[in-house]
């Protein structure tokens, strides 16, 4: 939740592969224009920061390859190759596609203290992050469905 208008991301160069971090503009737009681009469900998840009931999105499931990207601005998030089943009810990933394209935002509401995770360049409200994933980072990177688009990519 920056006051700066750029921020430094990783952006897709060919499908699946990132460029070497830059400045962009970051994504601002008035509710009403979120509103206007975003189902009343995305909107909820993404601006309202809710979140979906579990086993329920669309994502969860997929095992296709390819990228994660915000349902907002289209910023590269997950890569398919770091996706696990948590059990849970939602898609899980042990790390994003890039450090610099999720930032980490401690998280006191509901009683409790937990690690939100943004979209670098717009802000959407995408999940949480825990310290139970799997190796190699140890982490699960709790998503919602409804913040996600999802770009299939040839195997590689």
């Amino acid at each position: 939740m920056s006051s700066s208008e750029t921020v430094t991301v990783r952006l897709e160069i060919s499908p699946g592969q990132l460029g070497e971090p830059q400045k962009v503009k970051r994504v601002v737009k008035s509710d009403e224009e979120w509103a206007k681009q975003l189902t009343p469900s995305q909107y909820h998840v993404c601006r309202s920061k809710g979140t979906e009931r579990p086993f329920c999105g669309n994502l969860l499931d997929n095992k296709k390859t390819g990228v994660y990207t915000c349902v907002c601005c289209d910023l590269p998030l997950f890569a398919s190759n770091t996706k696990f089943n948590s059990g849970t009810g939602w898609p899980s990933f042990f790390q994003p596609i890039a450090k610099e394209n999720v930032l980490n935002i401690v998280d006191s509401s509901h009683g409790m203290e937990r690690v939100e995770i943004v979209c670098a360049r717009c802000d959407a409200h995408l999940g949480h992050v825990f310290e139970d994933g799997p190796k190699p980072t140890g982490l699960r990177f709790c998503l919602n469905s409804e913040s996600l688009n999802f770009r299939e990519t040839p195997n590689q």
